[in-house]
């Protein structure tokens, strides 16, 4: 054999490899999920799956699959289904759990599946094989290690050839056995021709040679005969199988051949039955049980005169299909006496059924034999090496007896709880319902089928089940009677000395015939009394207590019993109409639900029950309402008659945390998968509806169920009358009363639906698609439909079969993807096999960019999903009523080119073309309006603050709130597991501080540090405008947070929103008397273009009486002097800069000022440019980046005037109509630049003057020490990407936070437009303790490459809202894997300024770059090159589209070009443009035009 790559020492092991490699699915029975990973098969199969093995039979680049399944959620079942999509599935399981398998091993026995089973290791009880005898299956047994794998290997190899189920079983010994090598594959690929295998599931596939699959029969040969025998033929070792058909004999001809097989290649011999002993032997032992080899090893050893010398040994190898012939090839002809030893735990019949196999066999062998041998049955119990010889002693006196006692016991007795591994045990999770009960009822709780019952000689697997439960309950009634017989006679005799206690024994006696609720409350004040009475008769009856108290019956099981309702116990109990109290517990998480097939899918038992009328049904879940549950047992209790109470608590595994059940209950829930409802069937005497709706969804079926108007008749028709007495008049007008009360309680869950029903879904991230479907539902609702409207991933997909008519409006996300609230119903209808959707209705319109992907190549993904969804309805059986309509961004109108047609399709194949839509349709809440309706930037965020039912507020509040500095956001990472789990987004709000100039005293720097910790995500962002941004700050924490922040004279207001936001100014670490009067006017400007809403100060300022401020006086009076109500088109933003460094980028903003500083250091004034901006839209031409334009000179004071009316002129002539194209720079480009500076020059009243001369070197921060002109010292620091925050290798919050400790004097902090920290007016005689805080904490280090000291990212994932790829997180990633190229190239310390973004919004100015990275779907991005490297130059596309392997593949070449080309002092971007790879973008309007890969039609 091959050399061995490692070694098995189990059973279990060697049969799980072999079924791993034979195999497209393992299906691993477990005893529970908590079990020990090395418990069984598992070991095994883990590791082969961790190892990523390959199997022989699994399609060519695919993997086994391997799935866990609980014992006792009916896995076999789970083999049935898997059969519908795959041909080669094996299953590894314990034997204690084949027999209550028997139904469906029926049907798997006709296919080629192979099932190793593993006896229990103490005393295997042979019974749960024999059982099987009948079903098809051939049955194979292994007798030790070596034999578990060959046999293994055989069953497979049967199972492929004959298309015929095999089971191959084994004890699993507890002593260790010699390990073996791992099977030899390469051998095992010899034994058949792998090309063969075909693979199927639908009828006609084949399966194997000359096969075809039959779902009614299982594989069936292709000609009615065919040849008998087998066709063994060796060549060079390997033997080779014709086809054989499925008589006995053939079939057993196939077992030899695999068994020749096996000879040949291991050099061992197996036969179907073995013998041991003497070959004269007059006495034969025919053994089924795990000490068959303790028998053979004793008879071995036996000396001459030992009684059972000759004796001999018969081991059945192939127990189905059973040769008789075989059988008596092996028995001795001098054999006169036969005794079969079985070994099962409980017998059942008085024959043996291996027994009754020999016999037969003897029988048919008349000719052979002078007699035949006198057989001998025995049970087989426990025996072990000291006791063997006495067993064998007496069972060969016994057979040698002249009347040898049939059935005799040879060993100890099994116990009845067969395997520990698989023993019942109530889930630890599950006790929440049990502990709830028993809080309830304390005393007068009654668990039927409680498994610490004790029921002598019962399994628990009988006692746990509902027949079971409900028999013990009928017994009780018994019991009862003879209590109520007791309490009659001791009234009747006046065996009471108190008249009292007698009184009350009439009562109770009342209660009872009356069947009253009030029974417990008399039976306790009865049992008080006799506990007093102390007399004979009273102590008698309190043996009966629990009757007395009137218990409280209770069935517990779990939703393995709603498989087969129509013959399980709960029918038993519904339909008997006893008082009898059922709780199922369905522990089926809602995220596996829809890899249920619909053969397996579970009935509804709250439904069945309610069908029934007779029953109380609740549905509850205690994770979601534990007032609900308890509501629901209460009046359970107090329902005369059976009541079904479904209980959800979901799990996968039994260790599942709370948090893991609660998500996954809240989902079910919110999706309406799990309904809360109570149903009490008899007339409510309180006004309330007899359905009662706990939540807010209602899953398909029981929406038919209310909407039946005859549902009650029906009932009525099934359920027989158990009382003569009632009367006929009253039922007929109950039935009424319920059918208007069913009629009147689902109208309101429905809202009164009118006409025929439309179901419209969406999936939409941005929210258009959104809106379309909304107000689609409202024009279906005008036109007398029935439309209900949701996001497609609130839809349960079990009920989709259910519509009539369904209308999809979905959007398209990344890269053809489904938006986040779609992607969970296309994953379900796309796996889905067995949704029919052939009486559905369908229509499917999809929003989509033609050009978002301009490649020919991925065009695929223009309106993907919509594509998707209306080719796969159209497969499932859906009927479309309109051709698939695709509104496309490009159009001239939008989506809305194509979508009226589409539209108006729609309502004439629903039949309502001719009807007008009378619903007036409120026109959209744009953010102007929202603006304007908000009371001055109030909204209502004061109230959503203190709604805790949420962790966001409104979404016009969220608009508002910019204002305020705070936006709503989300963690990403998370979202779509919380999606998933029916939670809502991780709602947290980012604040971002308004701090005009950058610059922070240690005090705020402190603060900010402080807050970050206290109430955010313990990390702080210095952002592009230069100022603090925090994150994660969730809605509790919000108000405490602004407040603290204001605390430190620090605000929010303005930073964020329609205003002029955050004044940019240059941290000038060089010359502080410059710096010191740019950043005083840097915070004149921001104070006077501030807002002046008093807002601000009423909901985040509040004194120690938390009353509001009111700013002037006890009345507020708004008015907005610069901005007016509605404020501005869009943001607003001014920088300044000091050439020769452009830091700020100051030709990025809607006013940049340029000082100009005279040769002696004054500032005269400044150059003004106006109208740039860097927000775009992907693909969509109408929107792109601009540079400022110069408007000319001024003196420095008059900067105020003319920023507020550029500002003025912004705010009357900006475009509010289309946000895209609300800034200045469209401003200025539909007015024309002269126009512009006309304006502006009229309302300043003076002229321009002609700009002054300047140049800018870089746009880079200078890292480092500097020295002012005063001596004071500044230290640059590289922060990369701007995030303050701890790393394990890098405590960067916490050096920093020590600096600000340790700062004196004049010293501060200055932030950089390029996310860096300036440490600002540091005396001489402190310079050696910051710098060995600066040593201590790594902060000194400068020796970062040119590139990434050049480089910096916006925020991005997780929390950006409008994020499509990731950015900080990923772009040091990216830039390490330059990095070393680039100092192969000798490139290391020269400056390249790249950015990376998450969007286009253009947060860190990527179009400025030298290159950029813009992402446009997670993981692909845009490469934009030919910025300027002083920020005066916009880039231009170079390659749209591309994942990290294409783009380092893109500029490892032009950089190396760079190294080799370049002109002396060339930077990146100009070279670029000289040698032709990119043209120059010289205006914004042309950044379009001439890209480097045009778009591809």
């Amino acid at each position: 054999m091959a050399p061995s790559n490692g070694d098995v020492s189990t059973r279990e092991d060697a049969a799980a490899r072999v079924a791993y490699l034979f195999s497209e699915t393992v299906l691993s029975v477990q005893p529970n999920l908590k079990a020990a990973p090395d418990v069984g098969f598992q070991h095994a199969l883990d590791r082969m799956v961790y190892n990523k093995d390959r199997g022989i039979v699994a399609k060519h680049g695919t993997l086994p699959s391997v799935y866990s399944v609980r014992y006792n959620d009916d896995p076999f079942l789970a083999a049935v289904d898997e059969l519908r999509s795959t041909t080669f599935i094996s299953i590894t399981t314990a034997s204690s759990t084949l027999p209550a398998a028997i139904a469906h091993l029926a049907k798997l026995a006709k296919f080629p599946v192979v099932i190793h089973v593993s006896m229990s290791r103490d005393l295997p009880d042979f019974s749960e094989i024999t059982s099987l005898r009948q079903l098809g299956f051939t049955l194979i047994q292994s007798f030790n290690l070596h034999e578990a794998q060959d046999l293994a290997i055989a069953s497979h190899v049967l199972a492929i050839r004959t298309g015929k189920g095999v089971i191959h079983f084994f004890h699993q010994p507890e002593v260790e056995e010699t390990p073996i090598p791992f099977e030899d594959v390469n051998q095992i690929e010899n034994f058949f021709d792998r090309n063969a295998l075909v693979y199927g599931g639908p009828e006609g596939n084949t399966v194997a040679n000359h096969l075809y699959w039959n779902e009614a029969v299982g594989l069936v040969a292709e000609k009615t005969t065919m040849k008998e025998d087998a066709d063994e033929k060796t060549n060079g070792g390997a033997v080779s199988l014709a086809k054989v058909g499925y008589t006995t004999a053939s079939q057993f001809q196939a077992i030899e051949a695999v068994f020749e097989l096996m000879r040949v290649a291991t050099g061992r011999t197996y036969k179907a039955f073995d013998y041991h002993g003497a070959a004269n032997a007059v006495t034969a032992l025919v053994i089924c049980g795990s000490s068959a080899q303790t028998f053979i090893t004793t008879i071995r050893e036996a000396g001459r005169g030992d009684i059972y010398s000759k004796v001999g040994v018969i081991t059945p190898r192939v127990y189905r299909p059973w040769s008789a012939e075989k059988f008596l090839d092996v028995i001795p002809r001098s054999v006169k006496r036969v005794g079969v030893l079985e070994q099962a735990h409980r017998q059942t019949t008085k024959w043996g059924r291996i027994l009754l196999d020999v016999i037969s066999s003897l029988n048919n062998d008349l000719s052979k034999a002078t007699a035949i041998p006198v057989v001998v049955g025995y049970q087989l119990g426990y025996l072990d090496s000291k006791t063997i010889r006495q067993a064998l002693r007496g069972i060969v006196q016994n057979i040698q007896s002249e009347a040898p006692i049939q059935n005799l016991v040879v060993g100890g007795r099994a116990s009845h709880d067969v395997d520990s591994e698989y023993h019942l045990e109530e889930p630890e999770l599950e006790t929440a319902y049990s502990k709830m009960l028993y809080n309830v009822f304390g005393d007068r709780l009654s668990i039927l089928n409680a498994l610490e019952r004790d029921d002598a000689g019962i399994p628990r697997t009988i006692t746990s089940n509902p027949e079971y439960g409900f028999g013990a309950y009928l017994a009780k009634e018994e019991e009862k009677k003879l209590l109520v017989s007791k309490l009659q006679k001791a009234v009747n005799e006046k065996l009471f000395t108190n008249q009292e206690i007698n009184d009350l024994v009439l009562h109770w006696l009342l209660l009872n015939s009356e069947g009253s609720s009030k029974l417990s409350e008399a039976g306790a004040e009865l049992v008080s009394n006799l506990e007093i009475e102390g007399s004979e008769i009273a102590k008698e009856l309190l043996n009966d207590k629990a009757f007395l108290l009137g218990p409280s019956s209770w069935i517990i099981g779990s939703d393995a019993w709603s498989y087969d309702l129509g013959t399980s116990g709960v029918h038993n109990i519904i339909a008997s109409g006893k008082n009898v109290n059922v709780l199922i517990i369905d522990s089926q998480p809602y995220t596996a639900r829809a890899v249920k097939n619909v053969s397996r899918r579970k009935k509804d038992i709250g439904l069945y029950a309610m069908n029934y009328s007779n029953s109380y049904v609740a549905s509850i879940a205690v994770y979601s309402s534990y007032t609900q549950a308890l509501q629901a047992f209460i009046e359970a209790d107090k329902f005369t008659g059976p009541s079904i109470v479904v209980a959800y608590l979901p799990y996968n595994e039994e260790t599942d945390s709370a948090l893991t059940v609660l998500q996954e209950t809240k989902n079910a829930i919110d999706s309406g998968y799990w309904p809360l409802y109570r149903w009490d069937p008899r007339p409510d005497e309180n006004g309330l509806p007899n359905f009662q709706l706990d939540s807010q969804a209602l899953k398909m079926e029981l929406k038919e169920f209310l909407e039946r108007e005859n549902h009650l008749s029906q009932v009525a028709r099934r359920v027989p009358v158990f009382g003569g007495n009632i009367d006929g008049s009253y039922s007929s007008e109950l039935r009424s009363r319920q059918r208007q009360k069913a009629k009147k309680a689902y109208s309101r869950l429905l809202e009164g639906l009118t006409g025929p029903p439309l179901t419209v879904v969406f999936a939409s991230d941005g929210g258009t698609a959104e809106n379309v479907a909304k107000r689609l539902q409202r024009r279906a609702k005008g036109r007398g439909l029935g439309a209900v409207v949701m996001a497609m991933d609130d839809f349960p997909v079990e009920d989709l079969g259910a519509e009539e008519n369904l209308v999809i409006i979905a959007s398209t996300a990344g890269q053809g993807e489904f938006p986040q609230n779609g992607r969970n119903f296309w994953e379900a209808v796309k796996s889905s096999t067995d949704l029919n959707l052939a009486s559905v209705n369908y229509a499917v319109f999809g929003l989509g960019d033609s050009h978002y992907w301009p490649r020919k190549q991925d065009k695929i993904y223009y309106n993907k999903p919509a594509k998707d969804l209306n080719h796969r309805l159209e497969i499932l059986g859906g009927m479309r009523m309109v051709e698939l309509g695709l509104g496309d961004a490009q159009d001239p109108d939008g989506y809305q080119t194509a979508y009226p047609l589409w539209e108006a399709e729609l309502w004439k194949a629903l039949g309502v073309d001719g009807i007008g839509a009378a619903v007036e349709e409120p026109p959209p809440l744009t953010n102007e309006d929202m603006k304007v309706q908000s009371n001055y930037l109030r909204g209502t965020i004061a109230e959503g603050l203190s709604d805790e039912s949420t962790g966001a507020i409104a979404p016009s509040d969220f608009q508002v709130a910019k204002f305020h500095g705070v936006y709503l956001q989300d963690d990403r990472d998370i979202r779509d597991q919380r999606k998933a789990n029916g939670l809502q987004p991780a709602y947290y709000f980012m604040i971002r501080v308004r701090m005009s100039g950058g610059v922070a005293t240690p005090a705020q720097w402190l603060a900010i540090d402080r807050i970050a910790d206290d109430m955010g995500n313990h990390t702080f962002k210095v952002t592009t405008r230069a100022t603090f941004q925090l994150h994660g700050v969730i809605k509790k924490k919000l108000k405490p947070a602004v407040k603290a922040i204001n605390a430190v004279l620090l605000d929010t207001i303005a930073a964020c929103g329609d205003a002029n936001r955050n004044v940019l100014c240059t941290g000038l670490p060089y010359n502080s008397a410059l710096q010191k009067e740019l950043n005083s006017l840097a915070r004149v400007l921001s104070e006077h273009l501030l807002p002046t809403f008093t807002a601000y100060h009423e909901i985040w300022l509040t004194d120690d009486n938390d009353q509001k401020k009111l700013v002037a006086g006890n009345a507020v009076v708004d008015f907005e002097p610069l901005y007016g109500p509605a404020y501005l088109p869009r943001k607003f933003k001014i920088a300044i800069a000091v050439p020769p460094y452009n830091e700020v980028d100051v030709f990025a903003h809607d006013v940049g000022l340029i000082a100009i500083v005279h040769e002696q250091g004054k500032l005269t004034g400044f150059n003004v440019v106006v109208g740039g901006g860097m927000g775009i839209t992907h693909n969509n031409k109408n929107t792109y980046p601009r540079t400022g334009g110069m408007l000319g000179y001024i003196k420095k004071e008059d900067v105020v005037v003319v920023c507020e009316k550029i500002m003025l002129i912004q705010r009357d002539n900006g475009n509010r109509k289309d946000r895209k194209r609300g800034r200045l720079q469209y401003t200025i480009d539909d007015m024309g630049f002269d126009i512009f500076r006309q304006k502006v020059e009229e309302l300043v009243e003076f002229k321009f003057e002609d700009a002054r001369p300047f140049s800018f070197e870089s746009n880079i921060d200078r890292f480092g020490w500097v020295k002012d002109e005063r001596g004071l010292n500044h230290f640059t620091m590289f922060v990369e990407n701007g995030r303050i925050a701890d790393t394990p290798g890098f405590r960067l919050k916490t050096g920093l936070r020590e600096i600000a400790l340790a700062m004196k004097g004049e010293a501060e902090f200055r932030l950089t437009g390029n996310q860096h920290v300036i440490l600002s007016n540091i005396a001489e005689e402190e310079i050696p303790h910051i710098k060995r805080l600066l040593v201590e904490y790594k902060l000194d280090n400068r020796q970062f490459s040119g590139l990434r000291l050049s480089s910096s990212s916006c925020v991005a994932f997780p929390t950006c809202a409008v994020a499509m790829a990731e950015s900080e997180r990923y772009f040091p990633i990216f830039i390490s894997k330059l990095e070393s190229y680039l100092e192969e190239l000798g490139l290391r310390h020269d400056s390249v300024v790249m950015r990376m973004t998450g969007c286009p919004n253009g947060c860190v100015r990527p179009f400025l770059a030298e290159v950029a990275m813009v992402g446009k779907a997670y993981g692909v991005y845009n490469i934009m090159l030919g910025g300027g490297y002083t920020g005066q130059r916009l880039n231009k596309l170079y390659r749209s589209s591309v994942n990290e392997e294409q783009a380092l593949t893109l500029l490892k070449p032009l950089f190396k070009r760079w190294a080799l080309e370049r002109e002396e002092g060339e930077h990146f971007g100009d070279f670029l443009i000289r040698s032709g790879v990119i043209k120059p973008t010289l205006d914004g309007s042309k950044f379009h035009d001439d890209v480097a890969e045009e778009d591809e039609e």
